[in-house]
């Protein structure tokens, strides 16, 4: 009788194999069905055609006096929705960071008398920024919409509400997790909470402060971007025009300038990184 090396015989769990294979399919068929996944739409002669003619145009990207000067017109309202959200998020952010800071917070400077009055506005402010923050900008961007009508004030606005609630939890917890040397120093040596957190505190997180406000930045330039979709203004809504009419080059055009906008963000990080560490 012929001895079969290992990797030859047959695999005894074949049959637990072949189980849990059409157990997949039994379980995935039904979610393709409902989904109406349907991949070979893409290989129909019209669906080819147009994603050929877009590609084509894709390759050269669109560089007319006219439409350049809209690309610049754009992407800086783009930046400028961006600078602004992010503002007035940091205008809220702030206050709220100290407020829910367990460490450092406002309720600390004072005699300390109405403790559960603080606890009760620490939690409400924190259940705050958890509501805000759990709404993506794309849906408060849409609310917006609908209130005010098109335009980019709908996302500064969007912006401003969800990175409020980030901001505020991120600047906290680098606050509450970075060096206590320098505060526990300042405290010792007779100084208030305030001058431990303005003057021990911030100076050791100001590298990461920064950098983490600067990388919200990029995202929210990200962001204004996809919320133009929905008519929130900026390079988005451009794009949105132009993916609707397939206009490839113009589509290309836009990219390279999102990529640069992006890039130079990332830039200005490590600038600002190198300076403050």
């Amino acid at each position: 009788m012929a001895v079969f090396p290992p990797h030859l015989r047959a695999d005894p769990a074949w049959r637990g194999r072949l189980i849990a294979c059409a157990a997949a399919v039994v379980v995935l068929w039904p979610m393709l069905v409902v989904s109406e996944f349907k991949p070979w739409i893409l290989w129909d002669w019209q669906s080819l055609s147009a994603t050929g003619r877009f590609l084509s145009d894709f390759l050269v990207p669109a560089h007319g006096a006219e439409f350049l000067q809209m690309l610049l017109r754009e992407t800086w309202q783009t930046v400028a929705i961006a600078t602004a959200g992010l503002t007035l998020a940091l205008l809220g952010a702030i206050p709220a960071t100290f407020i829910i800071n367990e460490k450092l917070s406002i309720s600390a400077l004072g005699t300390g008398r109405k403790r559960p009055a603080a606890r009760l506005l620490r939690q409400g402010v924190r259940w705050l920024l958890v509501l805000l923050r759990s709404v993506p900008e794309l849906v408060w961007a849409l609310l917006f919409v609908r209130i005010i009508g098109l335009g980019p004030t709908a996302g500064v606005l969007a912006i401003a509400l969800t990175y409020c609630g980030m901001l505020g939890k991120v600047y906290a917890e680098i606050l509450e997790s970075s060096d206590s040397h320098a505060t526990d120093t300042l405290l010792a040596n007779g100084g208030g909470r305030l001058a431990a957190l303005l003057y021990g505190a911030l100076p050791e997180s100001a590298s990461e402060l920064m950098s983490y406000t600067v990388y919200r930045w990029e995202c929210a330039i990200r962001g204004s971007v996809v919320m133009g979709f929905v008519g929130a203004g900026g390079l988005g809504q451009r794009m949105d025009e132009s993916m609707k009419m397939l206009a490839g080059a113009e589509v290309s055009a836009m990219l390279l300038v999102f990529v640069a906008l992006v890039a130079l963000a990332d830039l200005f990080s490590k600038i600002l990184r190198r300076r403050l560490g």
